[in-house]
C-alpha cells in the first residue's frame, strides 16, 4: 500500500507527458460531441413541446447528456493504451518490476479523470456560447464534473480489464461499441425518459450512465433535488470502486496466460 501513491504519481506523469506531446487527441475527441450538441440541439429543439418533457430548452437539457456520452465513449477506449503497452512489451516489463498493480490501474483512472474534466469544461463552455443556461451555477458544474469523473473511472477500468483479457484492438473495439451505444440510448442523455417506453424507463433506473446524466442535470437546475443527486453519485462511486478492483484483478489472468 505504501507504494501505491508514489507509483500512481509516477505512472500518471508518464501518461501526462504523452498527452503533452499529442494534445490534439483530446481536441479530435470533441468533434462528435460538438455535432451532437450543436446539430441535435437545433434539429430537436421543439421536442420540449411534447407533453411531459422535463425541460423548457432542449439545449439546456442536452448539454449534460452530451458531456456524459463523451465521457462514456472516451473511457471505453481507455484500454487501447494497455493494448499498446502489451504490443510494445512495456506491460510485461512493468509486471516483472516491483510496480504496484493497483498503481497501474489507478494511474489510468487519474489520467482519464484529467482528460474528462478538460473535455467536459470545453463542451459546457460551447453550450453556454450557443445559448444554454445552467441555473445551478458553479456548484452544479462541479457536481456534473464529479459524476463524469466517476463514470470515466468505472468504464475506463472496465475497458482496461477487458484489454488485459482480450489483448487485441479488434476485440476491445467490438466490446466497447457493443456496450456504450446501448447504454447511451437507454438513458436520458438525449431524451427524457418520461416520454420513452416503459421498458426503457425501467432499464434507465439501473443504468449508471443515466445516474450520471440525472445527477449532473439535476445539479445544474434551478432547484436541485440533492437527495436524488447524492444517491446517484454514491451509486457511481460504488460501481467505480467495484470495476476498478475487478480490473486490477485482471492482471493475474493476463500474467497466467502469457
Amino acid at each position: 500500500m505504501s507504494t501505491l501513491v508514489p507509483h500512481t504519481a509516477h505512472l500518471t506523469g508518464r501518461s501526462l507527458r504523452a498527452f503533452a506531446r499529442q494534445p490534439v487527441f483530446v481536441v479530435l475527441t470533441l468533434v462528435q460531441p460538438l455535432i451532437w450538441l450543436l446539430l441535435f440541439g437545433q434539429l430537436f429543439r421543439n421536442i420540449v413541446q411534447l407533453p411531459g418533457f422535463e425541460a423548457e430548452s432542449y439545449l439546456d437539457f442536452l448539454a449534460p447528456g452530451v458531456v456524459i456520452m463523451t465521457v462514456l465513449f472516451s473511457s471505453g477506449w481507455s484500454g487501447m493504451a494497455f493494448i499498446e503497452d502489451i504490443d510494445r512489451g512495456v506491460m510485461d516489463r512493468m509486471l516483472s518490476s516491483p510496480v504496484s498493480r493497483g498503481a497501474l490501474m489507478a494511474s489510468s483512472v487519474v489520467y482519464n479523470g484529467f482528460t474528462t474534466v478538460i473535455q467536459s469544461v470545453v463542451i459546457l463552455a460551447i453550450a453556454l456560447v450557443a445559448g444554454a443556461r445552467f441555473p445551478g451555477g458553479g456548484l452544479g458544474v462541479l457536481v456534473l464534473l464529479l459524476a463524469a469523473v466517476l463514470l470515466a473511472a468505472a468504464f475506463g477500468s472496465l475497458s482496461n480489464g477487458m484489454a488485459l483479457l482480450v489483448r487485441t484492438r479488434e476485440s476491445l473495439i467490438g466490446f466497447s461499441t457493443t456496450l456504450t451505444l446501448p447504454l447511451s440510448f437507454l438513458s436520458s442523455a438525449m431524451i427524457a425518459t418520461s416520454v420513452a417506453p416503459g421498458w426503457i424507463q425501467a432499464v434507465a433506473t439501473w443504468n449508471p450512465v443515466d445516474w450520471a446524466v440525472v445527477a449532473g442535470r439535476e445539479a445544474l437546475s434551478a432547484s436541485p433535488d440533492w437527495s436524488a443527486v447524492g444517491v446517484r453519485l454514491a451509486g457511481l462511486a460504488a460501481v467505480a470502486l467495484l470495476l476498478t478492483a475487478l480490473a486490477t484483478g485482471a492482471f493475474r489472468s493476463y500474467q497466467r496466460s502469457v
